[in-house]
């Protein structure tokens, strides 16, 4: 079903092991997408309806010239589904090093940020737009050795949170997913031993990113939703 045809979709993250399968559920419900990422091609999802965004996406003049080209090929921004996101953990607070925790804010929060803060003017000048961020369970039901992860995330919820109450009023919508352990090749390679049958499949994912980006989910806003699969 194309929920979302016409509409016009900025991924960030696009073609990580979430990414691929958020880019091509937004494409078969109709959407055109600018993907971005550090490194992506248009081969790597052959539709006149895609567009590669490539290079480097994590500063905030970076993420003002990915929208600016998306808007000069479509002429705005619908969404903005944000996937961007990195993982470190294993160390108590007072072990983790202060680069580390730098490095959790920028990639977690930080770009979030600039992206957000790319978009919503011209989606407060329609009237109308989607916001949509992954973050992680961590990011609400905090986790012993994670401390830096975990508080990049929660700030992430907070900031996503901020951007719903703030554009209530002019038809934009800001909420959130916490994925549970995803079932990616990565994860799988990190993790041989585990069961991933356990773990979210990467598409319902996607499903959530589609429905939310849609006008069915127009009274959805400033929400957590939290997709757990069997860590329930």
């Amino acid at each position: 079903m194309r929920t979302l045809e016409g509409k016009i979709v900025l991924i960030t993250g696009a073609n990580g092991g979430l990414g691929h399968a958020v880019t091509q559920a937004f494409l078969d419900a109709g959407a055109k997408v600018g993907g971005a990422a550090q490194t992506i091609l248009d081969s790597e999802f052959p539709s006149p309806d895609f567009m590669a965004l490539s290079g480097q996406i994590s500063t905030a003049e970076a993420a003002v010239a990915v929208v600016q080209k998306v808007k000069a090929r479509w002429g705005r921004v619908d969404g903005l589904i944000h996937l961007i996101g990195g993982f470190s953990g294993g160390t108590r607070v007072d072990e983790t090093s202060g680069e580390t925790f730098e490095q959790m804010l920028a990639v977690n929060l930080r770009t979030a940020f600039y992206f957000f803060k790319a978009v919503v003017p011209g989606m407060r000048e329609q009237g109308s737009g989607r916001i949509v961020a992954i973050g992680s369970r961590p990011a609400v039901v905090p986790t012993p050795t994670l401390g830096a992860y975990s508080a990049s995330k929660a700030a992430l919820v907070s900031l996503v949170q901020t951007v719903a109450l703030e554009n209530k009023d002019r038809g934009i919508n800001a909420n959130v997913i916490l994925p549970g352990m995803m079932d990616t090749p990565a994860n799988r390679k990190a993790m041989p031993n585990a069961d991933p049958t356990r773990w979210v499949p990467p598409s319902q994912v996607a499903a959530m990113l589609v429905y939310l980006a849609s006008e069915a989910a127009s009274n959805i806003n400033g929400a957590v939703i939290p997709i757990l699969g069997g860590d329930l």
